[in-house]
């Protein structure tokens, strides 16, 4: 019987199909997410007939199900595990999206030498790039695996053929817009064939028990591209950021089945691959300035691992009736909430100044934890006045000019006495005093939580802090 082609609209964003062109999705209610995409009909299966593929399995009862642990591939890659949530779990199915150049291919090439090295046969598809490219960038990285195959092509069928043939320890598919189907009529990269070519390899990766890595291309604004399905589908999505002309990139999870969606890792882009970095603290202040203005420590907390970071604040007056306020690694909005406290609490007269405020190392901070330094900066910037250079702080600020606790405190102060900073400014109420005014770490905790060689100074408001903190 013969298969009909005919024409959809599918929507980029939730993969909902229309028969006709609408400018909103009906369906998640976006603009102009709408795709013409030509679909072809299979036949319909009759009653009695079988409905999955041969051999797939049928319903389980719940006590059959083996109660055991998935063995994850454990890589020497500490930072990639870390992301992962402690290696590759077997069968699980990975995205990895990021600009352009900006190191995908060179750390997954990495990973399959690696898993080829000590675990078996790696097939890396490249969709892209001619299996002469793929040698030239391993000889330029060192790597000389014979276990590590390069399958070049972009034929669905024949990546699936491949896997079922080989039965690799890990697939790499780099990248799942560049394949297409000969069973469907529309382009490589569009919506329908982005979204069928992703769900076969991921039924057949989970099928023979073989982790998955995808990479997906991103657009302009760095959403993964293709329809916003194709991240419900698989198990983790990692999405690797940093400047290209600068060494060092952050891989962050997005999303993750199998481990916390707040870890990040740092690499180091050099000439032999990418390189973990294993005190990416160390590395986000080895290049600053002691007793420069508007510079402060911030210890934001990045899944299970703090960070000391240097946040920096330049409050400069404005030519101009609307101040400007601009923020490089930081919320946005909190980022007018610290402003306007320090306006109406501490009298700062910041409504005639432009003020920018910039995370060094390319890193985001998220949490309120990093509220405290980021006042302190654009206070020392507005005044021209230095922060004390050994000094950490750590604090949420409230609306009132409050200072609010934070969690995991005493792991934050670890982690800056490791680095040799003597003082720490922290809200009061997140300290126990036992005989001192600067007691423990987080509430429950013991005074012997504390590092001996920080001395941990309580504040109560914004402004006690400020005091603490500035350089008289």
């Amino acid at each position: 019987m013969a298969t009909k082609v005919r024409t959809q609209f599918i929507c980029t964003e939730c993969g909902g199909a229309q028969m006709k062109w609408m400018g909103r999705c009906p369906e998640c209610g976006e603009w102009n997410t709408l795709v013409e995409s030509r679909v072809q009909e299979r036949p319909t299966v009759v009653a009695g007939g079988s409905a999955g593929p041969a051999g797939a399995p049928g319903p389980v009862s719940l006590p059959e199900i083996p109660d055991e642990p998935s063995r994850r591939l454990v890589l020497e890659n500490s930072e990639l595990n870390r992301v992962l949530g402690g290696g590759i779990v077997p069968g699980a199915g990975i995205l990895v999206g990021g600009d352009p150049g900006i190191g995908k291919s060179t750390l997954l090439i990495q990973t399959a030498a690696e898993v080829a090295r000590h675990v078996g046969k790696v097939l890396y598809v490249s969709a892209e790039e001619s299996a002469y490219q793929i040698g030239r960038r391993a000889s330029r990285l060192g790597l000389d695996e014979a276990r590590l195959l390069i399958l070049a092509d972009t034929i669905l069928e024949t990546i699936l053929e491949e896997i079922g043939r080989v039965r690799p320890a890990l697939v790499i598919v780099d990248s799942v817009q560049a394949i297409h189907s000969n069973a469907s009529a529309s382009a490589a990269g569009s919506v329908s064939q982005v979204r069928d070519c992703a769900g076969h390899l991921l039924r057949q990766s989970r099928q023979l028990n073989i982790p998955l890595f995808l990479v997906g291309h991103v657009t302009k604004e760095g959403a993964i591209a293709g329809p916003r399905v194709l991240e419900h589908m698989v198990d983790a999505v990692l999405q690797l950021e940093g400047e290209r002309f600068h060494a060092y990139r952050l891989l962050h999870s997005v999303k993750n089945r199998f481990g916390s969606t707040n870890e990040v890792g740092v690499f180091e882009m050099t000439g032999r691959g990418m390189a973990p970095v294993a005190n990416p603290s160390a590395m986000f202040l080895a290049e600053r300035l002691p007793n420069a203005a508007g510079s402060a420590i911030a210890v934001p907390l990045e899944g299970s691992r703090p960070l000391l970071v240097e946040v920096q604040a330049l409050a400069s007056p404005t030519a101009f009736s609307q101040p400007r306020r601009t923020g490089n690694g930081v919320d946005f909005n909190r980022l007018l909430l610290v402003t306007a406290v320090l306006s109406k609490r501490m009298g700062l007269s910041l409504s005639a100044q432009d003020i920018f405020v910039n995370v060094i190392g390319g890193l985001r901070v998220g949490e309120p934890a990093a509220d405290l330094a980021i006042a302190a900066a654009i206070t020392s910037s507005y005044r021209n006045a230095p922060l004390a250079a050994d000094a950490a702080l750590i604090g949420e600020i409230g609306l009132s000019g409050e200072l609010r606790s934070v969690s995991q405190l005493a792991l934050r102060l670890h982690e800056a006495a490791k680095l040799g900073f003597a003082r720490a400014i922290v809200p009061r109420h997140a300290l126990r005093r036992k005989g001192r005014e600067a007691g423990s770490g987080d509430a429950g905790a013991s005074s012997s939580d504390l590092p001996a060689e920080i001395k941990v100074i309580g504040a109560r408001t914004v402004s006690e802090a400020l005091d603490a903190a500035l350089l008289k």
